[in-house]
């Protein structure tokens, strides 16, 4: 049982990804700081932070529901990474994707285990009050 966000993988290997977006944003011209790359940085933030604060809820309810916002930051931040390539503020993106991808992979898998305990829960009460 995880007592505490950080001892997730999922967040743990978000915030790698959020310090490779960090790195990635730094070469985009400087009158995109507070812009495009702005909006990169705090897609990445989004996802880590949406994973500690659904873990930090009481509920597995809850907790799925800031998994689902989780999955709407990485579309989010997929879409910037894709602008800013079509943009050539970067040439190539393929670590910040495949890292995305993987964040994505474990989340989606935590999701369904969660779901499944939800659905557990559920028929167990369901069968008490049988």
């Amino acid at each position: 049982m995880v007592t505490h966000f950080k001892e997730l993988k999922v967040w743990q290997k978000g915030m790698m990804l959020v310090k490779e977006v960090y790195l990635f944003t730094k070469v985009f011209p400087k009158d995109e700081m507070f812009g495009l790359a702005s909006q990169i940085r705090r897609s990445a933030v989004s996802v880590v932070s949406n994973i500690a604060e659904g873990a930090a809820r009481e509920s597995t309810k809850d907790f799925l529901r800031f998994l689902s916002m989780t999955r709407g930051s990485l579309a989010e931040l997929e879409t910037q990474i894709l602008i800013a390539l079509d943009l050539e503020y970067v040439s190539e993106a393929k670590k910040i994707l495949e890292m995305m991808d993987e964040v994505s992979r474990m989340v989606n898998g935590l999701q369904k285990a969660l779901e499944e305990k939800l659905t557990t829960h559920h028929s167990s009460l369901a069968t008490l009050e049988e």
